[in-house]
């Protein structure tokens, strides 16, 4: 077996927790996109649209990029992350960080049209901010989904990297230790 080889490998557990780490964060960020709407069911900004609901859009995406940031931060950490499979699974997560912390500043900004919405001055004016709030908010959830495709990315990485371990076993070691030779009793002898 090429050492080398062996050093470019992170090890198995470790990549199937990332994977389920990954895999955790990119449902709840596909759910995020999904979930959050601005519109009301006829398709228009509401008349009077929660300023709180909005901001708590923002917060909630917020705490969704401190994780994805979080997750990046310690793999970079790792040994395994200068490595040919760690290094690509780590542009994608460095990619994810950034989309991700672009979110929540366009979900704040649609928040903070939505509160100045009642008091446009005119039909034309209130026109141009409910615009405004469609296209942050649009763009917020795309940043999510964004965020998400870079996640789902670096775990493909991390599947073509667990195909590459069955080329490498690991050696096999016992599960407990081999049992003491038995003596005879002292009857028996």
């Amino acid at each position: 077996m090429n050492p080398d080889a062996r050093r470019e490998l992170i090890p198995r557990d470790a990549t199937l927790h990332l994977i389920g780490a990954l895999d955790d964060m990119n449902a709840k960020l596909l759910d995020a996109a999904e979930r959050w709407h601005l519109l009301d069911e006829t398709g228009h900004v509401p008349a009077t649209p929660s300023y709180a609901d909005l901001l708590q859009q923002a917060a909630d995406a917020q705490a969704l990029s401190r994780d994805v940031v979080r997750m990046t931060t310690e793999f970079a950490r790792t040994a395994h992350s200068t490595n040919r499979a760690g290094s690509a699974v780590l542009a994608h997560l460095a990619t994810a960080a950034t989309m991700s912390s672009h979110a929540a500043p366009y979900f704040a900004e649609t928040a903070e049209t939505a509160l100045f919405l009642p008091r446009s001055s005119s039909p034309t004016d209130r026109h141009h901010r409910e615009n405004r709030m469609v296209i942050d908010h649009a763009t917020a959830r795309a940043y999510l989904r964004r965020t998400s495709e870079s996640l789902r990315d670096a775990v493909k990485e991390l599947d073509a990297h667990l195909d590459f371990h069955r080329f490498f076993p690991t050696p096999s070691r016992p599960d407990s230790p081999a049992p003491a030779p038995s003596r005879p009793s002292a009857r028996h002898r």
